[in-house]
């Protein structure tokens, strides 16, 4: 048999306030649907979807309908498409159907979620096609086992998922990170906690992080298996390697394949200001520096820019604003999205003659010390809140996230 492995699609991601929103919006349903193409093309027997299939729980509408028109051809070619929730497929609110839950009923895709004993331990109960529920699934000999994203605890469960598992030629789809190999903060385990898994599972297909990687035994035997995100999700990803496993299974073996995909070209490039002492020079810098940085001759798609400014110059870094930079980057490159971090340091000229320096970044941190130390619930924790703070006014900006995020963010 052969089978694709893919993980963290993140549909519906988008950046609500940019003039960029349609076009980033449909990138990832573009990178899904070369998947579903090269899924029928190659004739594998079904598609593994490692989590994270959407980008929010709390999906829109015309998200769902879209998602249904990428599923179909594999419905119509009776390729089945197995699939667990990912932290960002799943809802906090549990009194209705979630949108996995509802695809699994129509027969879209068929989602594993194992059930649990009254011992705490873990039962992978047949897939029903009528309720869309299960935890297990076979086919032509080999057993399938979802579990999806269960959190930091993960690596303490392990024993309880080998136990429950009493098959042979067994497959283990399992949304968790693995640390030294994941960037990811949270929901991770340590490798050594992974390891029991070669034991019972020929294959395990990770998710989670969006960097590939491969996991092997203390013998260097490989057994799991993570793609990364085949698009582009979040910056800093512009290092890895995009794409999706395709593999073989023949007497016993597993033998993957890496496959490219081709996502929206992105940069993340620093730009030194330094000495500039007025903003006309820092302009013509920011020119010279994106002109020999930014290469945008081998992709005709508009690319995703992050800018870090960096140096200490002669004017207050306030006049060098987006929009100014961003009639500049529209004459030289027409971003499709950019992000400006702007750590300039402002020289002044004290009366003792000595220079005091202070970036916008370190006053931002001062005055948010000052304001949360002035409660008395908070002190000593300011650091902490500091962190939170700069987190959540971030993630407001870049506009990708919802309400339930930005809930389990400071939860």
């Amino acid at each position: 048999m052969n089978f694709i492995h893919t993980s963290d699609i993140h549909l519906g991601k988008t950046y609500r306030t940019d003039s960029g929103e349609a076009q980033r919006y449909e990138d990832f349903f573009r990178c899904l649907a070369g998947i579903v193409t090269d899924a029928i093309e190659t004739k594998v027997d079904f598609v593994l979807i490692g989590g994270d299939l959407f980008h929010v729980g709390q999906i829109l509408p015309r998200t769902f309908a879209k998602t249904i028109d990428v599923l179909q051809p594999l419905k119509d070619a009776n390729i089945p498409c197995i699939a667990i929730e990912g932290n960002h497929d799943w809802i906090h609110r549990r009194d209705s159907i979630s949108w996995m839950e509802a695809l699994s009923q129509m027969g879209y895709i068929r989602l594993l979620r194992p059930s649990r004993t009254e011992e705490g331990g873990y039962r992978f109960d047949p897939f029903d096609a009528e309720t869309g529920m299960g935890g297990h699934v076979e086919i032509n000999g080999l057993n399938i086992y979802g579990l999806g994203y269960i959190g930091a605890q993960a690596g303490s469960h392990v024993e309880r998922i080998c136990e429950a598992v009493t098959t042979e030629n067994n497959l283990l789809l399992f949304h968790v990170g693995i640390w030294t190999f994941s960037p990811v903060e949270i929901g991770n385990m340590k490798l050594e906690d992974a390891h029991p898994l070669a034991e019972k599972f020929g294959y395990v297909a990770l998710g989670h992080g969006h960097k590939p990687y491969v996991i092997e035994t203390p013998e260097k035997k490989s057994y799991a298996f993570n793609p990364g995100s085949p698009e582009q999700v979040n910056f800093g990803e512009e290092k890895y390697a995009k794409g999706y496993y395709l593999v073989t299974f023949e007497d016993g073996k597993f033998t993957p394949e890496f496959r490219k995909t081709s996502p929206r070209p992105m940069f993340v490039e620093t730009i030194e200001l330094e000495g500039a002492e007025n903003a006309e020079q820092a302009l013509d810098l920011f020119r010279e520096q994106v002109k020999a940085k930014i290469d945008i001759s081998a992709d005709e798609r508009k690319p995703l820019l992050e800018l870090k400014l960096t140096g200490r110059v002669g004017f207050h870094p306030f006049e060098l604003g987006r929009e100014r930079l961003k009639l500049v980057l529209d004459e030289l490159v027409e971003p499709l999205h950019v992000e400006i971090k702007n750590h300039l340091s402002l020289v002044s000229s004290a009366g003792d003659g000595d220079s005091s320096q202070k970036s916008l970044e370190e006053i931002e941190h001062e005055v948010l010390h000052e304001l949360i130390k002035a409660g008395s619930d908070y002190q000593g924790r300011e650091d902490e809140l500091i962190k939170l703070s700069i987190s959540l006014r971030d993630a407001v900006q870049k506009g990708d996230v919802d309400g339930d995020d930005l809930l389990a963010l400071i939860e």
